[in-house]
């Protein structure tokens, strides 16, 4: 199996060649990681000192890392960090402002043997995390080979898993690598128990404590705030699939105001969105021109890093992705503790926080135009828009802390006084 896997690295490394080609997406990963070595030399010829290493596979895992860094920092002050990850989205999105507490950013090279020694070697990491699932093979033996401390963070599985099946015995042998795993709920830590696998802790979701941070400090946009006028709508992360039951939905409410934050920001799906709702729209690149309304009816966010901000305008959001790719992030309206609306999941276990909002009364599937209105006709009766909100704030309050609990077990484990 490890021969296949890495017949399978080199296929991978081919399509992403060929693909940059044709992908603006991928041609920024291809010549991203043709630079990751010398990047690491610079590095550390600059900061030789103690390093820990957290691995990310795209931005969502980069915001469940962050708490856990901010912790580790917080012990060992005077260690740099290095955040590695595997998609351009990711990448770029960290790049443009210095991140709190990460000292050093780079693209992981494809994981062939050679590409994942030299790597560990050239980083050379006194710990190493990998964050959720993005779990490479030559690269976590390359780590385990070293004898470095390795630990998955916010871990969550699911029983149809490679890990779990019959023919998955070389993947089973990825977590039994790993000193330490932390799992996001009970059903993963389960699975593992299952294994025979015994290093396991139930610190939940990071990402708790990453949104409620934004909700107490969120960034300033006074030229949206003065427009508003009504009672307002967030649609983050939207996709066309979404926008398909919205749009009805939107054009029938004129008692509201709504932002939209598309998943794609494109020119064309934009104008698109704009042609089929009937009540005047402005892009906020436009914010910009003298003609500009004071009161703005429906508000479409054309550019990226605005979204988790954009929460506190609202009183209700709609999250998308469900209904294609895959749910984007409910919490980060949760944790302004307001009421959220998504659309129906295709694998309700990858997304477990949806289930869990629905279980405590903030969070609500809708599969089309009818039911999005039944649901909003409901959240706008004060006494159960009331208790909405609050039931946000307790799932919220309730799974803070994961970042402080996961670093704990960490230090009374293996830490020693520096």
């Amino acid at each position: 199996m490890r021969i296949l896997y890495n017949l399978g690295m080199i296929l991978l490394d081919w399509l992403m060649r060929i693909g940059s080609k044709r992908s603006d997406k991928l041609k920024l990963g291809f010549n991203g990681r043709k630079k990751t070595f010398e990047a690491i030399k610079s590095f550390r010829k600059i900061q030789p000192g103690k390093l820990v290493w957290f691995h990310v596979a795209s931005l969502g895992e980069y915001l469940q890392a962050k708490p856990v860094i901010a912790a580790f920092k917080k012990e060992h002050p005077l260690w740099s960090v290095a955040v590695s990850f595997f998609s351009p989205s990711g990448y770029e999105q960290a790049i443009k402002k210095k991140q709190p507490w990460v000292d050093f950013i780079c693209y992981l090279p494809i994981d062939s043997p050679k590409n994942a020694n030299r790597f560990v070697d050239l980083l050379s990491p006194e710990m190493v995390f990998f964050i959720k699932y993005d779990l490479w093979a030559n690269y976590i033996f390359a780590v385990k080979k070293r004898k470095i401390p390795l630990y998955l963070v916010a871990a969550s599985f699911r029983v149809e898993q490679v890990y779990f099946s019959w023919y998955g015995g070389f993947f089973k042998q990825l977590l039994f690598c790993f000193d330490h795993i932390f799992v996001q709920n009970e059903a993963s830590k389960a699975l593992l128990e299952k294994t025979g696998l015994q290093s396991i802790s139930l610190t939940g979701d990071p990402r708790f404590d990453n949104v409620y941070k934004t909700s107490l400090q969120p960034k300033s946009f006074p030229e949206i705030a003065q427009g508003i006028a009504k009672k307002v709508m967030v649609l983050g992360s939207v996709w066309q699939e979404d926008m398909d039951s919205l749009i009805p939905f939107i054009n029938q409410s004129k008692d509201l105001q709504f932002i939209i934050a598309p998943h794609d920001i494109h020119a064309g799906i934009i104008e698109n969105w704009q042609k089929a709702i009937t009540l005047p729209s402005i892009k906020y690149s436009e914010f910009s021109k003298a003609d500009q309304p004071s009161v703005w009816n429906i508000l479409i966010i054309d550019n990226i890093g605005m979204l988790s901000s954009l929460y506190q305008f609202a009183q209700w959001a709609y999250i998308g992705g469900a209904m294609g790719k895959g749910l984007h992030n409910i919490l980060e309206p949760l944790a302004f503790g307001i009421p959220v609306l998504f659309g129906p999941l295709k694998k309700v276990s990858k997304f477990p926080e949806a289930d869990i909002s629905n279980q405590y009364g903030c969070g609500f599937p809708v599969k089309d135009e009818t039911e999005i209105i039944t649901v909003m006709e409901k959240l706008s009766q004060p006494a159960d828009y009331a208790q909405a909100c609050q039931s946000a704030k307790n799932l919220v309050n309730d799974n803070l802390g994961s970042a402080e609990r996961t670093i704990e077990i960490i230090k009374k484990e293996t830490w020693k006084e520096e």
